[in-house]
């Protein structure tokens, strides 16, 4: 596995002659803290933000982070996820004030050393041979040299130097493991390979949190220390809304200058950026609403842009090639008679060459492992006097085949609509819901589904009535109509509760989304309940083998039940993907029942072994009780054998109106076993 990464401490308060600095500070690390999970490629209001983020960590060490950035952004921009990880985890475990300062210091420039790693080596955009990955791996010397040129705490440069080692000893090169490793270097670890699991590479798609909490539960005790790696899932699982601002507060309000700068030398130097202009702002969003796949390349051949037209014709996401060298093997390019275009005779390179313009028609690798025709059109980049800036690539399908993005649109454009909200009604979202779900099966994409419900809209129609009820759901799902991709689906599933149906969408992207849009609605003033901010809660889930509507639809109501319980305004995901290689965590059951997966199963039923220290009499007696609590039917049978139907329409526990039940038949087939111990005579089985 690559590496990469209860009780709050109270703000402090800030002397009134720091309060509008300290306030401007706070809204930006908070909104940097909501959006953490963004894209690799800050605006440059953002860069300003990240900018003054490390300013006030670092003090003069933000010199050391700006050259790695410059160097590789991607590297510096995962180095302030990590740090900003850590300092949220060393809140919630309390941890002392210089600790807590040399972690988040040694988080931010624990992979300084890649500013010594070529560029051909850390750009490569395809897998490294044996010498390039030794190459690489010297960069934790090169970070060991650069940071003892200016660093005098031994503390923060042993946690750096440690900070790859792994718990049980097993990975040459370091000298300690265990417990005798600093406690920044374990926490470092964690939340490094964390960070790197769930965000997107140029070879791999970033996995969801239960698959990235799975591999760290799996590298437990060997990799990472596993107290440690415990501590660390609770703190995500408990991770809430209002911890960001309680980052926010140790950062930026009880960091002093002095206190950032014991290590290093003070200096204002901050860089400036200047405010996009409206006419980039048009051409961004052009670029980003093109059906043509846009790739933009500078004098180096460094990818600068990568349009979502060209994510959906290669399934290669923007986050992995920005900043990386460019390459016709990197969508796997070949020529007119279908042979691999080299990188001596790329058309792209030879347009910024001979700042000559070209059309060809080529074929790429598309995301489902098939080649697709293009039309390929190269134009160079020069300004006055001829002066290279680099080059443009379009990729225009020219194939008859509509793709899946398309084809859910046509949909989308011939929907119902619902008469209040004007987006589509239950009608259309059960019909459009069923093809997602046949036609993501049928291609292997993923699909995801979003269900969201205003919080508390009964007190908004009692206290402003129903006019100002019904203009407050227009404008709710004017909001989720413009976080909408093209091919995806908003509809109103009933009262105030709407659904997005997310095409080619996996799980941990659809969860991101959905907490943006969570955000958005919550900082948004609301005309109809007299400028005030309205909330949301929001389940989220993804399609996986066997799902059916029916399925599918209840894990995201389910999900949506949970965060109205854990006190609203939240994300809350239920389910790991379709194809999940790596085994989720679960706790301990703490029911009388605990289960285990039996056999495989038939298409048709769930078959599952049950355990429980109880002898049989006990287990059908507590099985009368869920026969009485769901007014099921006990069918006639013997003594090993309990016959359970529970007919759909008289289920009681039904949470809504429009809720669906199902119909069940369970079959129990007991057995007991003698196991003499200290607690119990026998254990049931069934």
């Amino acid at each position: 596995m690559d590496p990469s990464t209860d009780h709050f401490t109270p703000p402090v308060e800030v002397p009134a002659s720091q309060v509008p600095a300290a306030e401007q500070q706070l809204s930006a690390l908070s909104d940097l803290l909501q959006h953490i999970d963004a894209p690799a490629n800050p605006t440059d209001s953002e860069g300003a933000r990240h900018n003054q983020l490390i300013q006030v960590r670092l003090g003069i060490a933000s010199g050391l982070f700006i050259a790695l950035r410059s160097k590789h952004a991607p590297t510096a921009h995962h180095c302030l996820r990590v740090a900003l990880g850590c300092s949220a985890w060393a809140l919630t475990m309390n941890l002392a004030a210089e600790e807590r300062d040399e972690l988040e210091v040694a988080a931010l420039l624990h992979d300084v050393g890649k500013i010594g790693v070529p560029d051909d080596v850390l750009m490569k955009p395809g897998k490294l041979t044996h010498d390039e990955a030794v190459m690489i791996e010297r960069y934790r010397g090169v970070g060991d040299e650069i940071l003892r040129a200016c660093c005098s705490s031994h503390a923060l440069l042993e946690i750096i130097q440690l900070s790859g080692a792994w718990y049980d000893g097993s990975l040459h090169g370091f000298e300690k493991h265990g417990s005798d490793l600093p406690l920044g270097a374990r926490m470092i670890a964690i939340v490094d390979a964390f960070d790197s699991m769930t965000n997107d590479d140029v070879y791999r798609r970033g996995l969801s949190r239960e698959r990235a909490v799975a591999e760290l539960f799996q590298c437990a005790g060997t990799q990472f220390d596993p107290e440690l790696v415990e501590s660390y899932c609770q703190h995500l699982q408990c991770h809430d809304v209002d911890l960001s601002a309680n980052v926010a507060s140790h950062w930026l309000q009880q960091l002093h200058p002095e206190r950032a700068n014991s290590l290093w030398q003070l200096s204002d130097n901050a860089s400036l950026f200047q405010t996009k202009s409206i006419n980039d702002l048009y051409h961004l969003k052009l670029l980003e609403s093109m059906h043509d796949g846009v790739v933009f390349v500078d004098s180096s051949k460094k990818i600068i842009h990568w349009n979502r037209a060209a994510e959906r014709l290669t399934g290669i996401s923007s986050k992995s090639v920005l900043e990386r060298q460019w390459s016709p093997s990197l969508i796997q390019l070949h020529d007119e008679n279908h042979a691999p275009i080299t990188d001596a005779d790329c058309p792209l390179a030879d347009a910024i060459d001979s700042c000559v313009q070209g059309l060809r028609r080529l074929t790429v690798r598309s995301r489902d492992g098939k080649r697709t025709p293009v039309d390929a059109q190269v134009i160079p980049v020069f300004g006055p006097g001829g002066t290279r800036y680099g080059g443009t690539l379009l990729l225009h399908d020219a194939s008859s085949r509509t793709t899946l993005e398309e084809r859910v649109q046509s949909l989308h454009l011939r929907a119902t609509r619902d008469p209040l909200t004007q987006v589509a009604n239950r009608s259309e979202f059960d019909r459009v819901h069923s093809q997602f779900i046949s036609t993501h099966l049928e291609v292997g994409l993923p699909y995801s589904l979003i269900i969201c419900d205003i919080d508390h809209f009964k007190s908004v129609n009692d206290t402003f009535g129903h006019a100002n009820g019904d203009e407050a759901l227009r404008q709710f799902s004017k909001m989720l109509k413009t976080q909408c991709r093209s091919g995806d689906l908003v509809a109103r599933y009933g009262g105030e509760e709407f659904v997005m149906l997310c095409a080619d969408c996996d799980i941990a992207t659809a969860t991101e989304r959905a907490d943006s849009i969570r955000d958005i609605i919550a900082k948004t003033p609301q005309s109809a309940v007299d400028g005030r901010c309205l909330t949301a809660s929001f389940g989220v889930t993804e399609l996986q083998s066997g799902d059916t509507e029916d399925t599918m639809l209840r894990r995201a109501d389910r999900a949506l039940y949970l965060a109205k319980e854990r006190g609203r305004n939240r994300v809350v995901q239920l389910g790991s993907g379709g194809d999940s290689s790596v085994p989720i965590h679960q706790p301990a059951p703490s029911s009388w029942l605990a289960w285990s997966a039996g056999d495989a199963l038939p298409a048709d039923a769930l078959q599952v072994e049950l355990f429980t220290p109880v002898p049989i009499s006990v287990v059908q007696d507590k099985m009368k009780g869920f026969v009485s609590d769901h007014h099921a039917t006990m069918e006639p049978s013997n003594d090993t054998t309990i016959t359970v139907v529970i007919e759909g329409p008289h289920t009681p526990l039904q949470q809504r109106a429009t809720d669906r039940p199902v119909s069940f038949f369970i079959q129990l087939d007991l057995q007991q076993a003698e196991r003499l111990n200290d607690h119990c005579k026998g254990e049931t089985a069934g």
